[in-house]
């Protein structure tokens, strides 16, 4: 009976421990929420009014107090990510990690997103900077006046949070419009093809780009003359990093219906920004903003005062991104006979020096640090890019052009959000906002809807697809294109409008505007779904952001399916294409097979072109061949279907899937089991959440969620993008879900994939997760009655 005693007292123990970590682990990450708080600064008291979310619902008698507000609770939830974010595209991650993150940083430097911000920041509009300046001085407030509620992240890390100022504010928000610069990326690839395939071979391969309400539009882009780009140059494989330094990459759906499509005769705007959402709490921090003449909800990336996707009293917004193309590579020629000189024509131009010092944590260094002086080399068209002096060919380096850069304006439009009255004061303040291309949806109170495109894109004598070769002195952009010929509607025939980042550009467009869209498969879909007369709930919107069904799928797997089931080792597997209904849910084995047959495929069309490595740089930029690859299987024939490599015999489609089939079934039975109809494409398809202190390792799980089987994938409007190099393991999704029906003024539809707090053990750092995984309707309150019944704290800043 002793041994029953031991392990009874073992149990009794062990319940205490649990008990004791539930209700002591919050309380040590948590700051006051609760009470008051008598903070300098403040013009007036402002009350902070949390619900059973977290989420801070803030009243204000002026707009100063509210963005001092905003920026104080902002920082309260999520100032470690927001130290994190700055320190991201600033270039200091080698102060955390040491020198691992050198190269990063030293791309980081050379694009310069601090420097913009801090050009920027000198003319911005006085009475602009005012409202950033109450932001900034609120951040600035918690972590002088709270130093005892700083996040438990710093402490761990070993490290303090900077004091912000305004142009720290600009530099997350010309981080953002890098992020969505994703046209970079074309012409990084289009130059590696040209390099490795040559001339005729890469203009088979170059994107399609449809605009599917465009019946004339083919999508295909023309190879530039062959003296305009730059053949055999060595490609430089380094630049490849360029492309990837874009962590808020943004994809993304929104739409909005009139009110002849409502149930409630009110027009309804839905959004689902696509983001990487996998580091807790997520990307974007939810709060209610109320004083006199402003009253809204919605969501801002941490670091940037206002709203940035939500609903005011007059109109309601979403975003994604329309690839505008901002950004070019040029082919810069140095000077042979002078290598600090560079060529325009025969003229020699001394290259511009920007100094900059890596501060790099090194435990052999006194202190703790050493530092590394940077020197950035300069164009008139931007910093050099090239990692070395002998890029290319030896004589030749790559520069960055960034639009934003020479765009700047006095106003940017943002936080005109908050004051816009209706959809056309709305459509004329994100066309001030020059530093990132977004296609804007929206809705107004008076039923009307709308799309505008923001963003400044440069008016080019020859188009973006591949780096320009500098010749002479003549300058490749002549100007910009004019905003009222910007891609924009409001009120179309159709009674909706929508946009899934697919081109929205009509094949008669009278400028280049880009060669990198999504592929026109998730816009087609929402096609479908708002096609007819039936009128439309919010949670019908609500329900198509988790639409599965996968028009690229519906193309390609009778065609696959047809294949496998002629021939006897793949029939098992053409069957179960043939019994599915094209929708990737996570309970069938239909997509997985599909997805993992039509991968296998793709690589085997284009690795014996490209070789081992660069193919793979191809297949994890699914936009540039995703169309491309689609036109080739529905014709049923292409060169690149023939693989180079087997002399004296010629491969077809079909002999490509049947050889996909056998490398998916080694991979799946390997990891699933022998029997395909037992395969889930949920099995594998999986989205994990993670804590930013514990990434790895056996706590991970704990810590984060751990891996959530998820439907959807890369083609469906319920997004699971996976890297091509990396399957199944969902990297972008939905970073927010949301309907606002501007019928109803108590509240909105809205979850998202973490939580509103930023802080490990902190209760509201996951506790929407299970909602945003299961489809659950949340709610977010409007109304101060709806905001007074669901509150559950509520903290008084006083002056």
């Amino acid at each position: 009976m002793k041994w029953i005693r031991r392990v009874s007292v073992i149990i009794a123990l062990l319940i205490a421990c649990c008990v004791t970590l539930f209700f002591f682990l919050p309380q040590l990450n948590d700051y006051q929420d609760n009470g008051q708080l008598n903070l300098a600064g403040l013009g007036h008291p402002v009350t902070v009014t949390r619900d059973d979310s977290g989420i801070a619902y803030i009243h204000a008698e002026n707009i100063g107090d509210l963005f001092f507000a905003q920026g104080f609770v902002t920082a309260q939830d999520r100032l470690f990510q927001m130290q994190m974010t700055r320190m991201y595209y600033e270039g200091r991650m080698c102060e955390l990690a040491g020198a691992q993150a050198k190269d990063l940083d030293v791309r980081m430097r050379t694009i310069g997103m601090s420097r913009m911000a801090k050009k920027q920041a000198r003319i911005l509009n006085p009475a602009l900077r005012k409202q950033f300046q109450h932001y900034v001085d609120g951040i600035n407030t918690f972590i002088k006046k709270c130093p005892a509620d700083l996040a438990l992240e710093f402490r761990l890390a070993g490290i303090k949070p900077d004091f912000w100022q305004v142009e720290d504010c600009l530099g997350v928000l010309f981080y953002m419009g890098y992020s969505t610069a994703a046209n970079l990326t074309t012409e990084i690839i289009s130059q590696m093809l040209l390099d490795t395939l040559g001339y005729e071979k890469t203009a088979m391969l170059l994107p399609l780009n449809i605009n599917v309400d465009d019946p004339d539009d083919k999508g295909f882009i023309a190879m530039p003359p062959r003296e305009n780009i730059g053949l055999s140059l060595a490609f430089d494989p380094g630049l490849l990093a360029y492309a990837g330094d874009r962590l808020l990459r943004v994809g993304s759906n929104n739409w909005a219906v009139a009110p002849e499509k409502s149930v409630t005769g009110a027009a309804v705007l839905s959004g689902d920004p696509h983001l990487d959402p996998r580091m807790l709490p997520g990307v974007w921090y939810p709060a209610g903003l109320i004083c006199p003449g402003i009253r809204a909800l919605g969501v801002q990336i941490p670091g940037i005062p206002g709203m940035g996707v939500g609903r005011t009293e007059h109109i309601a917004l979403s975003a994604t991104n329309n690839y505008g193309d901002m950004v070019d590579l040029y082919i810069e020629t140095v000077d042979p006979g002078n290598p600090d000189h560079y060529m325009e024509g025969d003229n020699s131009i001394a290259f511009g020096h920007i100094k900059e010092r890596l501060k790099i944590k090194d435990k052999k260094a006194p202190g703790g640090f050493r530092t590394e002086d940077l020197d950035i080399r300069t164009t008139r068209r931007g910093p050099v890019m090239s990692k070395v002096l002998k890029g290319l060919d030896g004589n030749k380096v790559f520069t960055l052009r960034f639009a934003p850069v020479e765009s700047m304006m006095p106003d940017i439009g943002l936080l005109d959000i908050l004051t816009a009255k209706n959809a056309e004061d709305l459509s004329r303040a994100m066309q001030d906002l020059a530093v990132a291309c977004f296609n804007w949806v929206f809705a107004d109170a008076s039923g009307n809807i709308g799309h505008q495109a923001s963003g400044r894109i440069p008016v080019r004598r020859s188009g973006g697809t591949f780096p320009h070769v500098v010749k002479d002195s003549t300058d490749n952009w002549q100007g910009w294109i004019a905003q009222d010929q910007m891609p924009g509607q409001i009120n179309p025939v159709k009674k909706w409008v929508g946009t899934c980042n697919n081109k929205t550009v009509d094949a008669d467009f009278p400028y280049y505007y880009s060669s990198f869209f999504a592929p026109s498969f998730r816009y087609a879909r929402l096609k479908e779904l708002m096609a007819g007369t039936a009128k439309q709930t919010s949670l019908d919107l609500w329900q198509y952001q988790r639409d599965t069904g996968n028009v690229m799928a519906r193309c390609i797997a009778p065609i696959m399916s047809q294949i496998l089931l002629a021939n006897g080792d793949t029939n098992d597997l053409g069957q179960i294409l043939a019994d599915w209904d094209f929708k990737d849910d996570p309970e069938k084995p239909g997509p997985l097979v599909f997805q993992t047959i039509y991968r296998y495929f793709a690589l085997a069309v284009f690795e014996d072109d490209l070789g081992p490595k660069k193919v793979w740089t191809l297949l994890n930029a699914w936009y540039y061949w995703q169309e491309r690859l689609l036109q080739f299987v529905l014709a049923g024939d292409s060169l690149f279907f023939d693989d180079v490599r087997t002399a004296g015999q010629t491969e077809t489609m079909a002999d490509l899937f049947v050889q996909a089939a056998h490398a998916a079934r080694r991979e799946l039975s390997h990891a699933l089991g022998d029997d395909p109809v037992q395969w889930r494409w949920g099995d594998l398809h999986t989205l994990e959440l993670v804590n930013p202190l514990v990434r790895n390792g056996s706590l991970k799980t704990l810590f984060g969620t751990g891996p959530m089987p998820m439907g959807g994938s890369g083609e469906t409007l319920y997004r699971g993008w996976y890297d091509f190099d990396a399957p199944y393991a969902v990297t972008h999704c939905a970073s927010l879900r949301f309907v606002a029906d501007m019928g109803d003024d108590e509240k909105l539809m809205a979850v998202l994939p973490g939580g509103a707090a930023g802080r490990t053990f902190h209760p509201h750092q996951k506790d929407l997760v299970e909602d945003f995984m299961d489809g659950s309707v949340q709610y977010w309150w409007f109304s101060d009655a709806a905001i007074k019944a669901h509150a559950q704290k509520t903290l008084t800043l006083v002056p």
